[in-house]
């Protein structure tokens, strides 16, 4: 079915690991510790770097590439840092009431809010929340 003879593949049975196989196998494992070791940050080449502070360990970039994408290993980029406040505008700003006097005497009086976001698989979700701070209810 296979076109294969009988006796060749019980040869491939029988066949011990070879050298390079088995320095494969013993790279994977380095590599994959370096990998979680810097929370899979780390790509090729500054892998290979870490490999190359061990005399004993010569190995190129090219090879630890090739063994970390048939280990499925692929370096996460950092993210760029991007400011979602921009503080220095000339639009109106409203004042400051409270002056951070939280304690009300009496309920309605005193109104506090928030607003966050959340990353939902449908896109960014807003959530705003009102507090009377006499109860400490939420309003809306």
């Amino acid at each position: 079915m296979l076109s294969i003879e009988r006796s060749g593949y019980y040869a491939w049975l029988k066949k011990k690991s070879g050298i390079r196989m088995l320095s494969n196998e013993a790279l994977d494992k380095k590599i994959l510790a370096m990998f979680k070791k810097h929370h899979g940050r780390y790509g090729a080449k500054r892998i290979t770097d870490e490999l190359h502070d061990d005399p004993a360990e010569g190995c190129s970039k090219n090879r630890v590439a090739k063994r970390m994408k048939q280990l499925g290993l692929r370096a996460k980029a950092k993210k760029k840092f991007k400011a979602t406040t921009d503080s220095k505008h000339t639009l109106p700003v409203a004042p400051n009431l409270l002056n951070r006097e939280f304690m009300a005497c009496a309920p309605n009086r005193k109104w506090c809010g928030d607003i966050s976001y959340v990353w939902t698989d449908e896109g960014w979700m807003y959530i705003a929340v009102v507090i009377d701070l006499y109860s400490r209810a939420v309003i809306g």
